[in-house]
């Protein structure tokens, strides 16, 4: 009995070593070596300051810039350490006033828009966090950042086309935006 204890100890902290110390540093390694900007978080520099990720939305308030989705994270807008969603269900009456207040203050900020909203301007992501939308989404917003930015706006159209990323592998999700990358290249231009 004391044999069998032994051995399953032993086995016991074989295995927590092999799994829980050495494969983990392993795969991280690899990662590191094989995707190096992936592992390190997908950072965005701009003149050696890190200024976001490509991963994590940032808020975006003022008319001159491209508003991501909303953020359904808590205290603050694309906290990291609190993703998540609303958990409100479609017949939730806080979730219909929600977007209404949404699709309210979007209406007041782009007055020209004849038609509504993309539901993603409307409505979170499961994460909360989502730092892409729609190119409708952006496409959407494009005479209220030309109007805040006296630009043309073929001239911030064609920006969006050039940010607007493919399904990826042709076949895997949606073409989509990232608010950031986007924002970045409108205030470089701006310079």
């Amino acid at each position: 009995m004391i044999r069998l204890l032994i051995q399953s100890t032993l086995c016991l902290l074989v295995l927590t070593v092999l799994s829980g110390i050495v494969y983990p540093l392993a795969v991280t390694g690899i990662a590191a070596i094989a995707f190096p900007h992936q592992a390190h978080g997908s950072l965005i520099e701009r003149g050696g300051q890190i200024v976001g990720s490509e991963l994590i939305g940032q808020p975006f308030s003022d008319p001159g810039h491209f508003w991501g989705r909303p953020s359904a994270t808590t205290p603050t807008p694309y906290n990291g350490e609190s993703s998540g969603g609303s958990n409100l269900g479609p017949l939730s009456p806080d979730l219909a006033k929600q977007v209404k207040d949404r699709v309210a203050a979007l209406q007041s900020a782009d007055p020209p828009a004849a038609e509504p909203p993309p539901v993603d301007l409307v409505t979170a992501s499961g994460s909360g966090l989502d730092p892409d939308i729609s190119p409708a989404a952006a496409e959407y917003q494009v005479p209220r950042v030309a109007k805040a930015r006296h630009m043309e706006e073929d001239d911030i159209s064609k920006l969006v086309k050039a940010h607007t990323r493919p399904r990826t592998l042709g076949l895997l999700g949606e073409p989509r935006v990232n608010v950031l990358e986007l924002n970045l290249a409108l205030d470089a231009r701006a310079r």
